[in-house]
């Protein structure tokens, strides 16, 4: 065991995260490039994508309920206690973003399910009549708004993650660890304890 790393991310949580960029990547190059023009037909790509995010993210929610600590991820009072000047394993601005995507997802995730009906898939008997024109509009509606709030949320996580002081959050999202300096300066130990054996090297 190396006493000078300390796990921030098990090879399960980064290979999650990592699948589902790229099935958000995937979605919003299906979804958005026949709206310029492209004229490939790449509905099927995109609901199978689909598919597989809305797998993911009930395994994920099943996971952070049952077997991980929801705590660590969920925004609580504790963030809202400034006079710390170090924050647990996740900072405010990670949880938000977190639980913002989360919403995203689901909003996604409910509305895509629903637009399905109108075409043919092994899940569903094409039904465009299923909803009437006004209720199919807002499905549309909020299902593109979520792309285009996905666009620039993304923009906004990449832009933080390559930032100086990220840096070591960006490497624990590929190799898992940061350092146990770096645990020292940034976080408190009450908060994220380094001893949890959960996320100890």
């Amino acid at each position: 065991m190396n006493q000078t790393k300390v796990i921030r991310h098990k090879l399960i949580d980064r290979l999650f995260h990592w699948v589902f960029a790229i099935s958000i990547l995937t979605l919003l190059i299906s979804g958005l490039l026949p709206v310029f023009g492209f004229n490939a037909s790449l509905i099927v790509i995109h609901w199978l994508t689909g598919t597989v995010l809305t797998v993911l993210l009930l395994i994920h929610i099943c996971r952070s309920v049952f077997w991980k600590k929801l705590s660590r991820i969920w925004f609580s009072r504790t963030d809202m206690d400034f006079k710390r000047s170090k924050q647990g394993k996740y900072s405010l601005a990670q949880k938000l973003m977190h639980q913002f995507i989360s919403l995203l997802t689901v909003a996604g995730m409910i509305t895509g399910i629903i637009m399905m009906i109108r075409i043919d898939t092994p899940f569903f008997e094409r039904d465009p009549y299923w909803l009437n024109a006004d209720d199919w509009g807002l499905v549309y509606f909020i299902h593109g708004l979520v792309a285009l709030l996905f666009v620039s949320t993304l923009m906004l996580h990449i832009y933080f993650s390559l930032r100086p002081e990220s840096r070591m959050y960006l490497r624990s999202m590929f190799k898992g660890w940061i350092s146990k300096e770096e645990y020292s300066q940034n976080h408190d130990p009450e908060l994220w304890p380094m001893q949890d054996e959960q996320d100890k090297l």
